[in-house]
């Protein structure tokens, strides 16, 4: 058995017919895949095992210079599950396609993805730049958990001007060693675009272009990778959740990480040390989702424009922030440049509080009142009672994360009964 029979995945994949370059929702089909090396099986099949047999004691040998770390670039082969798995290894494959990133890692979660990217990165006494807000439970994991270590940080809003992400950083770089700048854009649940090119700008004036200054991390799960692409845009890391859009069905859970292969090496030995790598059948799961990803992603989008446009008009309705309605004319600027399309995820704002809040979400009947997004079907959720129920009262005043605040992720359903829905619940308030 040869080292590439071995990975159960072909020598080379057509990326390209004559002088046309394939899409990537037509290498979603079989990219990273050849079924001649698994009995024809037009599917990859489900490898569960927890080990794989070397060919020979010398590629034991190599396979684990690449695992340790001697030898940059990972296993040549297949290992043992913490590390590597043919399910894992095409995910990655076409999960990088997306991005036209040059290499991508899956892991057990959202969060598993974004704390080992941390962990790779990060020394006791370092300090973190970042947008704000953060999912909930990655400033608790930047501002608690690394605390504990000495690690500081420091925050700008999402949509800061060059001239106010300029002022955090010099600030960071008077308090130690800036590790990292990490990015969430748009902002979860605020739906503010971060300017991604701004943040590579300032990054670049105050540390150079050398390999030795702070990677720029982004998390890509609200808009990616459909409608944002933040590698082109000058970010070095982007992170997922991809149990939202890319598995789609709100049955998985999983994460991701892509980017340069440097960087994607570095993060690859934390994976290996802690085993934070997503398991097989997830891997597989991810594998089917990611080949209704574009057509998903379409329609719930579609569906958003439309319901967003009625929602702006109703009496009940405060504000909506839908990045198709930019509130200012900077994110609008940062939407033009940045974005190829607005969503399904947006901030509903009722008149009054947390009671006409749960009563709106106490009343539908189409959508789940439920955490999560980028699933086939649609979501509602209070974020100030919910996902971010543990920031402090007054950073979630001053970010926006009210009590009369609802997060809707639209799903695949008629757009029509779902104005329907929102309808009738928005009369129960």
């Amino acid at each position: 058995m040869t080292d590439e029979t071995q990975r159960r995945r072909p020598k080379a994949s057509v990326r390209a017919i004559g002088n046309r370059r394939l899409q990537p929702n037509t290498l979603m089909m079989g990219h990273g895949f050849d079924p001649a090396l698994s009995e024809g099986s037009l599917k990859p099949p489900i490898f569960l095992t927890s080990t794989f047999v070397f060919e020979n004691a010398a590629a034991g040998k190599r396979h684990f210079e690449g695992v340790t770390g001697k030898r940059p670039g990972g296993a040549e082969g297949l290992v043992y599950s913490r590390f590597n798995g043919p399910n894992q290894e095409i995910a990655e494959d076409r999960l990088g396609v997306w991005e036209d990133a040059e290499d991508a890692l899956t892991f057990s979660s959202g969060m598993s993805a974004i704390a080992t990217v941390l962990l790779a990165f990060v020394q006791p006494g370092d300090v973190i730049v970042h947008s704000a807000p953060l999912y909930a439970a990655t400033e608790t994991l930047i501002g608690r958990i690394l605390g504990k270590f000495g690690v500081k940080w420091l925050d700008f809003p999402a949509g800061a001007t060059p001239e106010e992400i300029d002022a955090v950083v010099e600030k960071a770089q008077a308090l130690g060693r800036v590790a990292l700048i990490y990015l969430e854009s748009p902002a979860n649940p605020t739906n503010v675009l971060v300017d991604v090119e701004a943040v590579a700008n300032v990054r670049d004036t105050r540390f150079g272009t050398g390999e030795d200054r702070p990677p720029i991390v982004i998390d890509n799960t609200f808009l990616g990778p459909l409608w944002h692409k933040p590698l082109a845009h000058g970010a070095d890391i982007v992170v997922y959740s991809l149990t939202k859009y890319a598995g789609g069905h709100s049955d998985l859970v999983a994460g991701g990480a892509l980017g340069s292969k440097a960087h994607i090496n570095t993060i690859r030995s934390m994976r290996n040390t802690i085993g934070t790598i997503l398991d097989p059948n997830s891997a597989w799961m991810l594998l089917r989702s990611l080949e209704t990803l574009e057509l998903r992603m379409s329609r719930a989008g579609e569906n958003a424009a439309k319901i967003c446009a009625w929602l702006k008009d109703q009496p009940k309705v405060e504000k909506i922030v839908y990045l198709g309605f930019p509130e200012n004319e900077r994110q609008a600027d940062i939407y033009r440049r940045h974005c190829t399309g607005a969503g399904s995820t947006f901030s509903l704002y009722l008149k009054g509080g947390e009671r006409e809040a749960f009563a709106f979400l106490d009343a539908l009947k189409i959508a789940k009142l439920a955490v999560s997004l980028g699933g086939t079907e649609t979501l509602a959720s209070c974020p100030a009672a919910m996902t971010h129920l543990s920031v402090p009262d007054d950073r979630k005043a001053a970010l926006g994360i009210t009590p009369n605040m609802v997060r809707i992720s639209i799903g695949v359903e008629d757009a029509d009964d779902l104005i329907a829905d929102f309808e009738q619940a928005l009369a129960e308030i």
